[in-house]
């Protein structure tokens, strides 16, 4: 995936909508919080204060856990996944939530 689809995926599963790309902002949406406000969408793919926004979605014990495995496999090394890059992160929390698209 790329990291504007990698973006909008996550961005959809955090609870942005009316998702749109602008052509100087980047990817814009709303979230239910905002009263329809239009933000730019965070860049999980590369901002790993993002994806640990992001990973609060994961709020039951069986999709954090499901999550730090699908971490672990995506890293592919003998480090720890807490040194995973956002990119990384991104693509468990996907693959996790069965969102990732080859």
């Amino acid at each position: 995936m790329t990291d504007d689809q990698i973006n909008a995926a996550i961005a959809e599963a955090c609870g942005w909508a009316d998702l749109a790309v602008h052509p100087e902002f980047g990817l814009m949406g709303t979230l239910p919080d905002t009263h329809g406000l239009r933000t730019a969408v965070d860049w999980y793919a590369v901002d790993l204060n993002a994806m640990h926004e992001a990973e609060k979605v994961l709020n039951t014990d069986e999709l954090f856990e499901k999550y730090y495995l699908k971490l672990y496999d995506t890293t592919q090394s003998t480090r720890w996944p807490v040194c995973a890059t956002a990119r990384q992160r991104a693509e468990a929390f996907l693959r996790t939530l069965g969102r990732w698209k080859e």
